[in-house]
């Protein structure tokens, strides 16, 4: 079976905009780059069910969203003064798109019209710093879904993970804030599937924190761990977080010391440690776990290359197929089926 694999990228070197490649489920290879749409630094992208893409875009000196059709025609850009978003999330049961905008230390929401077109609806400045000298001022960098449909942000600058209610015009009203670890730098968040748990990589001290999520936009710190190993000196930081479908096991990836951390999640939602692999690349700002569970791609910001790697289900072990494909400037890996 044939799965098609895209990419966002940066567009500062070689990269054009948005790439596709054909990915074999039986072999684990992948194939076929093809360039499906430019745009000026793609940098994250998000699907909705009926095939409409939405990507960080840029247009005439500003920066924003862009939305394509189906086909991957441009269909219309949402655009401001300054920097463009950096990470995408579509709400489809109220038919709406949220933005996070790092530099701007903003959340955005928009709403998805007819045509999948984009026009904006609410957006929200934080405000704050923190302890860390990437901390002078609120970072936005991730805004996504709850289970329990509030939108939840994390902000880097802060160290805080923000919940909002969202109206079904898409106005948003803050619902509570919890505090990481000073100067822990948060950065993306995903849920457990059935337990009421949710994990939280930060990116200035390489850790991730596990929380208990009480379903109404609260959260409870359980456990911190590590992403690198304790012998561990040089300069390091996370980027990506993923949950196996059955619930069972964490990765997240580190730019610096350019690895993988494969967790257990036990019957509490603690995670143990089952080991560090590097990723044989430099910087692997993002990585994701294929739709039939066994394999997982990373792709690297710095070394223009894609790595598979074939997954043990049964012990979240990882074991490398390939890492010489070439993908240009790679930061986001995403699927469509």
């Amino acid at each position: 079976m044939t799965q098609t694999v895209y990419f966002g990228t940066y567009t500062r070197r070689k990269s054009e905009g948005i790439y596709k490649a054909d990915f074999d489920t039986n072999t684990g290879l992948l194939s076929n780059l093809t360039l499906v749409a430019k745009e000026s630094s793609p940098t994250y992208l998000a699907f909705d069910k009926a095939g409409f893409l939405y990507s960080v875009g840029a247009e005439n000196g500003q920066g924003g969203i862009a939305a394509f059709d189906p086909q991957k025609q441009l269909i219309n850009h949402v655009v401001d003064e300054g920097a463009p978003l950096c990470y995408v999330s579509v709400d489809e049961k109220r038919h709406l798109v949220y933005g996070a905008n790092y530099h701007k230390g903003q959340v955005l929401v928009y709403r998805r019209l007819a045509n999948g077109s984009l026009e904006l609806a609410d957006t929200t400045s934080h405000k704050g710093a923190g302890p860390h000298e990437n901390q002078a001022s609120a970072h936005v960098h991730f805004a996504d879904l709850t289970p329990d449909q509030y939108l939840v942000t994390c902000d880097l600058g802060t160290d805080e993970v923000t919940t909002y209610t969202v109206s079904e015009n898409g106005t948003i009203h803050l619902l509570d804030t919890y505090k990481c670890a000073a100067g822990a730098g948060a950065r993306h968040l995903v849920f457990h599937h059935y337990q009421k748990m949710a994990y939280l990589i930060c990116e200035l001290n390489s850790t991730i924190e596990v929380l208990i999520y009480d379903g109404v936009g609260q959260f409870e710190r359980l456990q911190t761990v590590s992403t690198t190993p304790e012998d561990f000196k040089g300069a390091n930081g996370t980027a990506a977080i993923r949950i196996s479908a059955d619930g069972k096991f964490l990765y997240g990836s580190n730019r610096g010391h350019d690895s993988i951390a494969v967790y257990k999640i036990a019957n509490d939602g603690c995670l143990e440690l089952v080991e560090i692999i590097p990723t044989n690349g430099k910087t692997p700002r993002d990585f994701n776990i294929t739709p039939d569970q066994q394999y997982i791609i990373a792709v690297h910001q710095d070394s223009d290359n894609a790595t598979v790697f074939k997954r043990d289900s049964e012990t979240g072990k990882l074991t490398e197929i390939s890492h010489d494909f070439y993908v240009p400037e790679a930061v986001c890996v995403t699927f469509y089926s």
